[in-house]
């Protein structure tokens, strides 16, 4: 199947009152497990690549990001490649040659104004070269192993105001808001500010995501979607089911010495819990004109 694009799937969901899931990606095992479960509940999916995951494999996006394109083209499900979390302006520039149709520039460490003239240039330049951008208000916090942002300390939310003048100063296509969740979440404890995300709802005429979602509950995760969430991105949720298949299968076979054996484990563990993400997503959905009020 033709490489499907990001903004186009989330057009699409948010048009059926749904969320598209985007997991982030590491290794191969990370893509075809991802695209597995998406396949298994006939779903469109989002291929993430952070900049972080860059990193680790040596500050090079070709490699990775062609097994994904590859992997994609294969799937009987539309699947998109967006590039995650970047901060560096030479990366973000590689992305259309790579096969991404969208990206996530996040200058949100910076004060407002700085961040505001970093992402309306980085804008600028990705809708020249056909990039869908996505940005980020507020802090979610948790990233690069920070500390999560106490729920008033300052920045730590997402203002609907500021939030609305930030998308019309910047031409950003999607906005990831900050309403409860942190990255890099290893329990499902978190809760979200549904007050907050019906207010952002009715402040924003672009599409909301929602980072972090590894730690959010099923039954929040719907709410979320029924309150207008277009996006979910999921990214550690997939690493602890790879993690704790590989050292389920390592302490019942200590003699396995073959990585093909543990891997495969890991990414079956990967594949049902990307499963079990999108048909909760799925099971989220609301007929065309009935979004609940988030605050219910």
């Amino acid at each position: 199947m033709p490489l499907a694009a990001t903004g186009t799937l989330v057009a699409e969901a948010s048009a059926e009152r749904r969320a598209v899931a985007a997991f982030n990606i590491i290794t191969l095992e990370h893509a075809e497990a991802v695209i597995e479960g998406a396949e298994a509940c006939g779903s469109p999916v989002i291929l993430q690549v952070s900049q972080n995951a860059v990193k680790f494999h040596h500050g090079r996006l070709a490699p990775l990001a062609r097994a994904a394109v590859e992997s994609a083209r294969l799937a009987s499900v539309p699947v998109a490649l967006h590039l995650d979390h970047v901060t560096a302006s030479p990366l973000l520039r590689q992305a259309p040659d790579c096969g991404f149709s969208s990206a996530m520039f996040d200058a949100s460490r910076l004060p407002y104004e700085d961040n505001l003239a970093a992402t309306r240039e980085a804008a600028e330049w990705a809708h020249r070269n056909g990039i869908w951008l996505e940005a980020e208000l507020g802090q979610v916090g948790g990233k690069d192993g920070a500390a999560p942002l106490g729920a008033h300390e300052p920045g730590a939310r997402t203002d609907p105001l500021e939030a609305r003048d930030f998308v019309a100063a910047t031409g950003v296509d999607a906005l990831a808001v900050a309403v409860g969740t942190s990255h890099a979440m290893t329990t499902r404890t978190a809760r979200l500010d549904h007050g907050l995300l019906a207010r952002l709802r009715d402040a924003l005429d672009v599409p909301l995501v929602l980072h972090g979602s590894s730690g959010v509950p099923d039954d929040e995760l719907r709410r979320a979607v029924a309150a207008g969430i277009g996006k979910i991105n999921v990214g550690t949720g997939l690493n602890i089911a790879m993690t704790g298949a590989v050292r389920g299968h390592l302490a019942d076979d200590p003699r396995v010495v073959d990585p093909r054996k543990y891997l495969a484990a890991g990414r079956t563990a990967m594949s049902r819990t990307a499963a079990a993400v999108i048909a909760t997503l799925e099971s989220a959905a609301t007929p065309a004109g009935a979004r609940t009020s988030a605050g219910t």
